[in-house]
């Protein structure tokens, strides 16, 4: 009698597998076109704000690749050039909230996307390097007839590395190096020992072959969500703020070469000695702006630091509020204290 009871039991367990089995296969099957259509979003609309950024710039091709640039004529009767070198993940845009009055002090205000960033090409499959992203700067200079003049640059985060990059050529005279009149730094990374990158940057750069999965997950809540870490929090960009950085990301699917541009952190451990000695070793005028609410390069850790290694240099630190952005979160401090440096001498 019992294993007759059981037998209808069992067929229906068995039902109950294929029914499961089925259920999970029509899950599956649903989500593959929905992960399509995910990881096929479009990129955003430019703002109008960044579009006219964009219709304002002009391109020069380096080595095959398309170079944005912007370039304004300042101050009639000067000579002075500037040069601005943006950060990571963003884009020359970062300068916007500054840029006019830039031009009120200097005769020309040049500021580039680099290679992967913002409105400039971004080829996948390519390694990219900090030693590259100083050869853009140099053939930018060319391009603009600049290279016998001598160049004031301001950079910030990862456009720190690429001037430590160019400082160097410039007191070894290698050739087609440009002759930096001044250097004013702000919240990079220079220091290894005292830069603790976010964790989805950790994660990209180490992932290796699933990196490139990864890049395509990342979405503008992402996005969003780590970059809101690195602001102070009464210095917080807009909304729309932060959908122009995406924007700028998403251009030319730069959220693809993530990973790879990312490659720089490694980069900074591994040449150290050649551009952390480049800012101790060189006579070139030099000067620090410091948020000090930075995460990533905290206080009082990183400027103590940078203060014991590069005595040669004078130190802005900003208001206790200012973050990792400097010259967004308090662009008037940022200025005059860039200012105050850049006529000291």
């Amino acid at each position: 009698m019992s294993s007759r009871h059981e037998r209808p039991n069992e067929s229906e367990c068995g039902s109950a597998r294929r029914v499961s089995r089925e259920w999970w296969l029509h899950v599956g099957l649903l989500c593959i076109p929905l992960l399509a259509v995910y990881l096929h979003i479009p990129p955003p609309q430019l703002s109008p704000a960044l579009n006219t950024w964009h219709s304002s710039g002009h391109f020069f091709t380096f080595r095959g690749n398309n170079i944005f640039y912007k370039e304004s004529v300042g101050v009639v009767g000067s000579s002075d050039v500037l040069l601005l070198l943006h950060g990571f993940p963003t884009s020359s845009y970062d300068w916007c909230k500054i840029w006019d009055s830039l031009t009120q002090r200097f005769n020309r205000v040049i500021a580039l996307d680099f290679l992967g960033f913002g409105f400039s090409d971004k080829p996948r499959m390519h390694r990219y390097s900090i030693f590259e992203q100083a050869s853009v700067v140099e053939a930018l200079v060319a391009h603009l007839g600049l290279s016998e003049q001598r160049i004031n640059i301001l950079s910030h985060d990862y456009g720190d590395t690429v001037a430590l990059e160019l400082l160097y050529r410039n007191d070894h005279n290698r050739s087609g190096h440009i002759t930096i009149n001044s250097l004013c730094l702000s919240n990079g990374g220079i220091f290894p020992e005292t830069h603790y990158p976010r964790f989805v940057q950790k994660v990209l750069k180490d992932s290796g072959l699933i990196s490139p999965v990864l890049t395509r997950l990342i979405n503008f809540q992402l996005f969003s969500r780590g970059i809101r870490d690195v602001f102070g929090p009464y210095t917080q960009p807009t909304e729309a703020e932060f959908w122009d950085m995406w924007t700028g990301i998403r251009f030319n699917d730069g959220n693809l070469v993530m990973d790879s541009i990312l490659q720089y952190i490694n980069q900074r451990l591994k040449h150290r000695e050649r551009w952390v000695g480049a800012l101790t070793s060189t006579s070139t005028p030099l000067h620090m702006i410091y948020g000090p609410l930075d995460p990533v390069n905290p206080h009082p850790e990183f400027i103590q630091l940078y203060q014991k290694l590069v005595q040669r240099s004078t130190v802005s630190v900003l208001d206790e509020h200012v973050s990792h952005y400097p010259q967004l979160e308090d662009p008037t401090g940022f200025f005059n204290a860039y200012l105050s440096f850049i006529n000291s001498f």
